[in-house]
């Protein structure tokens, strides 16, 4: 059966013009995929097409707030529903368990580690339909921020889009947009567009640029400050990486510069 897919309700410069994905999966464990952030229309609407059953499961993609804030609503509703979680906050039950199986719905997933976007990220693979919940790995309308200054790694990032992209699977099911029909095009795209991203910081910190706030308009343009936020941290995960690299090193003082002034 395919899941569900039923929106929580909070539209965003961030979330979208649709706001978070979640997914129903019907059947003898009726399961959720992430928790969306408590808006009583989407608390309704899952109970609607639960038809009567009991909501016995919750799988949390990453605990950021938009794919976790619900859970407590969803506990008001429905009791002590079974969590899994990469992350050990106060309101989620820890289960780091790569490669877990786990029943849901009528199917079999398995927990994928898939960090980078977040260290506790995790995918559930539908092995059977070929479908891959993949939360904030990729979205069909845009890229993923890395934020680099809050856990996120790019290097993990591209770790993992490598790694999901190697599953061949026959569609994503993301946390935000709609479903992926051509997830090996995608993740390609998402690949290469790092590529060309580190070519510009790059080329930004040869022209002296030496913080990713001096860097985003040499590469961006002029952004609005939410936007010109998520851009930082990219940058700054992007500078990370080529520290790692031995390309590029921080001074004491904050500022970048690339080793021995050249690549």
């Amino acid at each position: 059966m395919n899941p569900i897919i039923l929106r929580a309700g909070n539209a965003s410069a961030w979330t979208g013009p649709t706001g978070n994905n979640t997914f129903l999966l019907l059947g003898a464990v009726p399961t959720l995929v992430d928790a969306g952030v408590g808006e009583p229309g989407h608390i309704d609407a899952i109970a609607t097409s639960l038809g009567g059953a009991p909501l016995a499961q919750v799988l949390i993609t990453h605990a950021h707030s938009d794919h976790i804030a619900g859970l407590p609503a969803l506990r008001e509703r429905w009791g002590q529903i079974s969590i899994f979680a990469g992350s050990d906050l106060d309101v989620l039950e820890r289960e780091d368990r790569e490669r877990t199986p786990i029943r849901a719905g009528d199917e079999w997933l398995t927990a994928l580690h898939t960090p980078g976007h977040s260290p506790d990220h995790f995918c559930f693979l539908d092995e059977a339909a070929g479908d891959v919940f993949c939360g904030d790995l990729a979205r069909a309308n845009g890229t993923i921020v890395i934020p680099a200054s809050r856990g996120g790694n790019l290097r993990q990032y591209l770790d993992s889009l490598t790694r999901i992209r190697e599953l061949r699977p026959r569609r994503l099911l993301p946390g935000h947009g709609p479903v992926i029909t051509d997830p090996a095009s995608l993740i390609d795209g998402y690949l290469a567009h790092r590529a060309a991203r580190e070519t510009q910081v790059i080329a930004a910190l040869r022209r002296g640029a030496a913080t990713p706030h001096e860097i985003v308009p040499l590469i961006y343009g002029t952004l609005i400050d939410s936007i010109a936020a998520a851009a930082t941290e990219s940058v700054l995960a992007h500078l990370v990486k080529l520290e790692e690299d031995g390309i590029a090193r921080c001074d004491g003082d904050g500022r970048w510069r690339m080793m021995n002034g050249e690549w």
